[in-house]
């Protein structure tokens, strides 16, 4: 076990500490548990199977999910360092931290033009006092002769194109939406004013810092499992409530034979925790030196991935109500993404008595459920950069705070005119996909073969009382990095270009979207350029890289009470220098000898 940890004071007085364990706690699940566990994972394991495709998404959790998330806090914990200075352990690559960050600003910029809609539909939910949604009905200024709403007569509308209300609220009421992304049109004002007031929130709730976000979080990621709860009991009333569910869990075992599922699982683990964004290094950053990381990780993927498969019961139960009153397949009924939540909820609960009530309990669990990934996202651009320039920055934190999120809401006007949601599509398409994955796979490459994994071993033991086991070393070695291949190529090998609803994009917007990725990863090669010309090494090529690839002389906590005591390591491959604050030796005689792992 670690040893006993102080709250009452800050640890590092420079950059400061969580307030308390439950902050980091809530704060990570907040940031693993967001929109895609409502919208992605349940459409996903109808598309896969149903509850076949928990087979593959939990080995990906166990091979990939788990060990990645251990890893980066762990990480982030020992160097107390955010993405963008952690690499003194490897300075050559300096550059992977400032590609997370750049896959996370991206990321946050469409992101908060997600939460600015759930805003707008909060409000839209009983702004007029009324029991009922806006749109319910048909006979609204937006809607069109397609327009066909529930409880309707089919045979008076004949056999025309059928259009849901909830449809065309979204397309001709909310989106102002254009014909293509070629087509931009005009400021959508309404939403304009909502984006403006979600930069807003972000902006209060981090104005301190993780002091601030440290406390919000206790009610923003906890409400959402209380909204889950009451719906999940709701939807259960319903009629037709079981076809759903039934048609969620069943498993359909002939699906697990198809590589597309397997292929989806890896990417949705990867994309659910969390790794290679930045994020998970820049909270670890702010914890005291014996906080029990591995504890953490555990809980927090197990939450996940755990909220993942309940969420999936309110959105199914749904479905089922909704294929049961409209006397359709259930195929027909769901849809992924925006569609998802913006479509395909606000319909099903428009059917519902008080549906003015539901609605607005909902998306105010949507907002919930996004502004914690956004606090994480928003902090790890700002961590980042703060630490790479503390003199100029850190005594200004808040107007760095405000600079940011002034840049993020002019950088998403673009997504808020009547072309917005093609250029959200185009951005959510491109920019975390193939840099992720890249990222991730030269992160653990370089900690567990350059840094060397005994080493990083031993610096864990020294937090937390006892090296990482069997399982994780395993996994970190071979297994992981052999994953992550995987889910490279498999994503190459099954890309296809950005479309929306059916409509494609043109080249232009393609070649935008690639160049998001090659704008993350150029971080990598330029960076690591910039660093072997500044370097006054004077020896052979292969001597300067083993250097350059060697932790810098300030590598590891800064703090008085964890003065470096560094030491030869002969067994590990690549020449280095071992790093473990003398105050806790954790019983193990020379991290020179055998008993290092």
């Amino acid at each position: 076990m670690g040893q006993e940890v102080d709250y009452s004071k800050d640890e590092n007085e420079e950059r400061g500490n969580w307030s308390g364990r439950l902050d980091f706690l809530l704060s990570c699940i907040g940031f693993a548990v967001g929109l895609g566990n409502v919208w992605r994972f349940p459409y996903l394991c109808y598309k896969n199977g149903g509850g076949a495709f928990l087979i593959p998404y939990v080995i990906f959790l166990t091979i990939a999910g788990l060990p990645l998330f251990f890893m980066e806090l762990a990480l982030g914990q020992f160097s107390s360092a955010g993405p963008s200075l952690v690499w003194r352990f490897s300075p050559l690559i300096k550059g992977v931290g400032y590609a997370m960050m750049t896959i996370s600003g991206i990321v946050g910029i469409y992101y908060n033009v997600i939460l600015a809609y759930a805003i707008f539909y909060f409000f839209a939910s009983f702004v007029n006092f009324q029991p009922e949604v806006p749109w319910k009905t048909c006979n609204n200024t937006w809607n069109t002769d397609n327009c066909f709403a529930f409880g309707d007569d089919a045979d008076a509308f004949g056999n025309g194109t059928r259009v849901s209300p909830a449809d065309e609220y979204w397309n001709n009421f909310v989106l102002e939406r254009s014909p293509g992304i070629d087509e931009t049109g005009s400021l959508n004002w309404k939403m304009t004013l909502a984006l403006l007031c979600a930069w807003l929130i972000v902006f209060l709730c981090l104005i301190k810092g993780i002091k601030s976000t440290g406390k919000v979080v206790y009610f923003t990621a906890t409400f959402p499992y209380l909204v889950l709860t009451i719906l999940i009991i709701r939807g259960a009333l319903l009629d037709g409530s079981m076809d759903g569910i039934k048609f969620y869990m069943v498993p359909k075992w002939h699906r697990l034979q198809d590589p597309q599922v397997w292929g989806d699982a890896a990417v949705q683990i990867f994309y659910s925790l969390g790794p290679a964004w930045g994020g998970l290094l820049a909270m670890a950053s702010f914890n005291r030196f014996n906080n029990n990381c591995y504890k953490d990780a555990v809980i927090v993927a197990l939450t996940n991935c755990g909220t993942s498969v309940y969420a999936g019961f309110a959105v199914f139960s749904v479905i089922g109500f909704m294929s049961k009153n409209l006397n359709v397949d259930i195929e027909k009924v769901t849809t992924s993404g925006p569609g998802m939540v913006f479509v395909v909820y606000p319909e099903g609960l428009s059917m519902m008595p008080i549906s003015s009530l539901w609605s607005s309990l909902f998306f105010f669990m949507v907002i919930t459920l996004g502004l914690d990934s956004m606090f994480v996202m928003t902090e790890t651009v700002i961590t980042g950069i703060v630490d790479d320039f503390p003199a100029k920055l850190r005594e200004k934190k808040v107007l760095f705070t405000l600079a940011v999120c002034t840049c993020g809401f002019i950088l998403g006007l673009p997504m808020v005119t009547q072309a917005g949601i093609y250029w959200l599509t185009l951005l959510d398409w491109y920019s975390a996909g193939f840099s992720l994955f890249t990222v991730s796979l030269v992160e653990i490459c370089v900690l567990m073969w350059v840094y060397g994994y005994k080493r990083f071993s031993y610096d864990i033991a020294a937090m937390i009382g006892h090296k990482p086991n069997v399982y994780f070393l395993a996994n970190w070695v071979v297994i992981t990095p052999l994953a992550l291949i995987f889910i490279l190529i498999f994503s190459m090998v099954t890309h296809t270009p950005a479309s929306y609803d059916g409509i494609a994009f043109p080249s232009w917007a393609i070649a935008l979207g690639w160049l998001m990725v090659v704008a993350a990863l150029l971080w990598i090669p330029g960076i690591g350029a910039g660093v072997w010309m500044k370097s006054a090494f004077v020896g052979s090529v292969w001597e300067k890289f083993k250097h350059l690839m060697s932790p810098a002389e300030d590598w590891g906590p800064a703090m008085d009470e964890h003065k470096i005591q560094r030491e030869s390591m002969d067994d590990i491959a690549l020449s280095g220098r071992n790093v473990l604050p003398t105050t806790h030796k954790v019983g193990l005689d020379n991290p020179g000898q055998s008993n290092y792992m």
